[in-house]
């Protein structure tokens, strides 16, 4: 065929093929309009899972007349006005191609209201024919109805699934949507019955307890609220306890600037952070907020802007590794709440065990007096912490060691009711712990390979290895270009000699273009602590003194992750004098 100039309503429909790709995409593109539009809330009214009927109401600032039928035209658009603006977009859409693609594969009605207007105005588009404006009642805002998706491309409506999976699409997005926007209120209803109403939510408490509605009371229940900022990044949101993982990475959001993306960098951040403390095959759970200078972010990396490109991604991966890292160091007994200081300690370590404190002076209450009439009679020393409003000693987080069950667990008495701790998981958790400070503090030591081993890789990974030979001799690896396509590894870390060399290369290799930088090496020294670790600690069978007992739950408060072992198992559990109380019926 000769080259021709497309027409207008085909020219559409290709772009509605990159935007609407189902309902749930016309649903999404909709509700983002009514955000950009300053809209404090939004009313989604779904009818046969959105093949038949998608109502999206707001109350944002709405389109002038004069502006409504121009609004349906392609590459029409408030939000952006020149290539800088492009190159820092802060809104949800930008290309003004959303309303006019929709519009040729359904039946539309556009209806809006500005403020200073006496009346709103609604436009019809049928078959990408677009009539002229009329006057119609309507508060403030925009409403647009988009009826029979896909009426005239009946290819397209081949491929729709059932009226529930659809649904189900749709009200995926909606959660998505409400999650990076608290302050806006969501109301979704599908056949004319509500199935999520959501009011805005301003304070921190209110926050939680939309996460509560959306993610589940257990994910709320489980989840550390994070706010870290540096060099120009902020992360804030919650991240979810080791102990919350899923089979699947199904419960990970992330917001760029407000917009829900999945990005390939801050997965691996953050599945990085969750290393040392998640079970094998299990995957972590978060919202999580990104914010920073637009300019550092590519919206436009993706047809659905469901993905971004960042400028600077190794930056963007570091910060975030490390923000998520140091909130999940607090996974420990006693919490975020960091237990006081030991007083009146008169003991020495020995065996790294912590030192052992002088009398325990309880305050009142029944456990107290328990714990301290135990103590009398067993003679075991107790590390105390003062409280600094009454100046009373306190109960550590673990409470103190009262028996020990098939050589396996110990069982302790705290403020709350039974601590059960397994003493091999726990006393592995913090070995590792040390022996990782004692690595990280010090300078990476090299071991040169008697007979360097040569790799055969692809042209881009041998430059990838000359474009970041600085990072990876700080990891430890001295590899030279002997070739095109081959690479001789000469040195690799001490402690790996005895590891596979060319396979830890190509991992590095992978994630390095995966994410702009490897932990690989880091990951794999770990590993070998982790083994250590786990050989040395404390074995099942050993009986431990009641002095032993306590000095492994004070150590246990005291070190970073405790919560779980080098495998992601859990340490500790507990029983409160409720659940008991509930066992044994008693109050009833």
């Amino acid at each position: 065929m000769p080259i021709q100039q497309l027409p207008s309503h085909l020219i559409n429909q290709i772009a509605a093929g990159e935007v609407v790709e189902r309902p749930a995409s016309v649903v999404k593109e909709l509700v983002e309009n009514s955000l950009d539009a300053g809209a404090s809330s939004v009313h989604v009214d779904i009818v046969a899972g959105g093949q038949k009927l998608i109502r999206i109401r707001d109350n944002g600032a709405g389109i002038p007349k004069d502006e409504i039928s121009l609004a349906l035209s392609r590459h029409a658009t408030s939000k952006i006005s020149s290539l800088d603006d492009l190159e820092a977009v802060v809104s949800l859409g930008f290309r003004g191609e959303a309303l006019p693609s929709i519009a040729s594969v359904a039946r539309l009605t556009l209806c809006s209201k500005v403020a200073d207007s006496q009346s709103a105005w609604q436009v019809d588009v049928n078959n990408g024919e677009v009539s002229d404006p009329g006057p119609v009642a309507h508060p403030n805002g925009t409403s647009i109805e988009v009826h029979d998706l896909f009426f005239n491309t009946p290819a397209r409506r081949r491929f729709l699934r059932t009226e529930r999976t659809e649904f189900g699409h749709i009200e995926k997005w909606i959660r998505r949507l409400a999650l990076s926007r608290p302050d806006v209120a969501f109301t979704l209803t599908h056949n004319r019955r509500t199935v999520l109403q959501l009011a805005a939510a301003t304070s921190e408490s209110e926050r939680l307890a939309r996460i509560s509605r959306i993610c589940g009371e257990a994910f709320a229940d489980q989840a550390i609220y994070l706010e870290h900022a540096t060099e120009g990044i902020a992360l804030s949101g919650w991240v979810g306890l080791p102990t919350f993982n899923r089979s699947q990475p199904d419960m990970q959001y992330w917001f760029v600037n407000g917009r829900s993306i999945s990005d390939k960098t801050l997965s691996h951040a953050a599945r990085h952070a969750y290393r040392d403390v998640l079970f094998h095959g299990r995957y972590p759970a978060y919202v999580l907020g990104l914010t920073m200078d637009p300019k550092g972010v590519d919206a436009n990396a993706h047809p659905a802007k469901h993905e971004v490109r960042f400028r600077d991604g190794r930056r963007v991966h570091g910060v975030v590794s490390q923000a998520v890292e140091v909130a999940l160091r607090e996974t420990k007994p006693g919490g975020h709440a960091v237990v006081s200081a030991p007083v009146d300690v008169t003991g020495t370590y020995a065996q790294g065990a912590m030192p052992l404190a002088g009398p325990y002076k309880p305050g009142s209450g029944a456990v107290r007096e328990s714990l301290a009439a135990y103590r009398a009679l067993s003679g075991a020393a107790a590390v105390a912490a003062i409280d600094p409003d009454t100046g009373q000693a306190q109960v550590p987080p673990l409470g103190f060691a009262v028996a020990q069950i098939a050589g396996v667990y110990v069982l302790s008495e705290n403020s709350d009711g039974l601590v059960i701790v397994d003493m091999h998981a726990a006393h592995e958790r913090i070995l590792y712990e040390k022996l990782k400070r004692g690595y990280d503090d010090k300078a990476v030591v090299r071991q040169p390979l008697l007979v360097p081993t040569t790799v055969a890789v692809a042209e881009s990974e041998a430059d990838l290895v000359e474009q970041h030979k600085e990072m990876l001799e700080s990891l430890g690896l001295v590899i030279d270009r002997a070739g095109p396509t081959s690479l001789v590894v000469r040195e690799v870390p001490a402690l790996l000699k005895n590891s596979d060399a060319e396979g830890l290369l190509r991992d590095v290799l992978s994630d390095i273009a995966e994410a702009g930088r490897s932990n690989r090496v880091e990951d794999v020294c770990h590993d070998y602590l982790a083994t250590m670790a786990c050989h040395t600690s404390i074995r099942a069978n050993r009986q431990l003194t009641t002095e032993e007992m306590n000095a492994l739950l004070r150590e246990m408060e005291m070190t970073d992750r405790a919560d779980q072992c080098n495998h992601g198992r859990p340490t500790w559990t507990t029983i409160t004098m409720a659940d008991l109380d509930r066992l044994f019926l008693r109050g009833r």
